[in-house]
């Protein structure tokens, strides 16, 4: 069958795929433009795509034929998973793959900004390093602290299992709380938004960008947190209100910011770039060696297993399908 692949993939991942289908690929380390990926589709029975990728009811026209869409990364709000399902074409994605990386810039996105290791560096190769004094250029502890982790699914867990080697408090809010026998047993406590909102000195987003999580963390949201208080963000870019977080940080409303993900990504909402007491990071939340070339196994026997007519093993929109 003829498959399109949206994006450069290792080697190895694309001669996998070669072994039983031809390929036409963008093959190159930047977003695929849309006029480039309309005409890439048309006619394909698979498509290999990426979070960057809108697959919408046009893309869905063009390849009355399709068989999959096998997504490469986690999230999916950029694919039309309703026009898909009635179709009949299942949806892959990869989860879990990505859990410890994402975890792992998270709490590098805590101690940066907590202890303003960015600002520091500046400081240090701009020359502006030229004395030290007891109370010069303080950032504040993470041990012992109070972490909120905003959704408590694969990744929100992963985070909080390394909050324990620093020896913080973990609350947490989800819409669907563990049992109370399983809080203790991971040293962790449920907590309702607003309260952990206003207890925490780190608050950590982890949830999906659905309708009730866009701008789930707003102004009124900020005002709750403590003045010192530092916010996370690896999860989406729309989950926060950009630029009610930058009035925040600019007055001094909150202590700091660590940000993986942007609102209208890969833009910056204006004010943010000049924020000294803001981590900023390039959407790299999974960009590990090993976790990128998992994520692009995975994502190939998503699309392989659509185009034999199998079940794919991350699939979206299964059961859907199945009724």
């Amino acid at each position: 069958m003829n498959v399109f692949v949206t994006a450069r993939l290792p080697r190895e991942v694309m001669a996998k795929i070669e072994q039983e289908h031809s390929i036409e690929t963008h093959g190159e380390d930047r977003p695929i433009g849309r006029n480039e990926l309309l005409a890439g589709v048309e006619g394909k029975d698979g498509l290999l795509c990426t979070i960057t990728d809108l697959i919408d009811l046009e893309v869905f026209d063009l390849a009355p034929g399709l068989k999959i869409v096998a997504n490469n990364g986690v999230g999916f709000d950029h694919i039309d998973i309703e026009t898909a399902t009635r179709r009949g074409i299942p949806v892959s994605n990869t989860p879990g793959v990505l859990t410890d990386s994402t975890a792992d810039l998270t709490f590098a996105l805590i101690l940066a900004a907590a202890r303003r290791v960015v600002e520091g560096d500046k400081m240090t190769r701009s020359g502006r390093f030229t004395f030290w004094a007891p109370f010069h250029f303080l950032g504040q502890d993470v041990s012992g602290k109070t972490l909120g982790v905003v959704g408590f699914g694969r990744i929100g867990r992963a985070v909080a299992k390394r909050a324990a080697g620093f020896d913080m408090k973990v609350l947490y809010y989800s819409r669907n709380p563990l049992q109370k026998d399983e809080d203790e047993r991971l040293g962790v406590c449920f907590t309702p938004l607003d309260a952990l909102l206003k207890e925490s000195d780190f608050v950590s987003l982890h949830v999906p960008l659905r309708a009730e999580t866009r701008h789930l963390i707003g102004e009124r949201e900020l005002s709750m947190m403590k003045s010192s208080a530092c916010l996370i963000n690896t999860a989406r870019g729309p989950i926060v209100d950009e630029r009610s977080l930058v009035e925040a940080l600019r007055q001094g409303r909150i202590g700091a910011a660590g940000l993986d993900v942007y609102e209208k990504e890969p833009e910056l909402t204006p004010g943010l770039a000049e924020l000294d007491n803001v981590v900023l990071m390039p959407h790299s939340g999974s960009a590990t060696i090993e976790t990128r070339t998992r994520m692009a196994v995975m994502s190939a026997d998503n699309l392989l297993a659509g185009l034999r007519g199998q079940r794919p093993p991350n699939c979206l929109n299964w059961d859907a399908l199945s009724r």
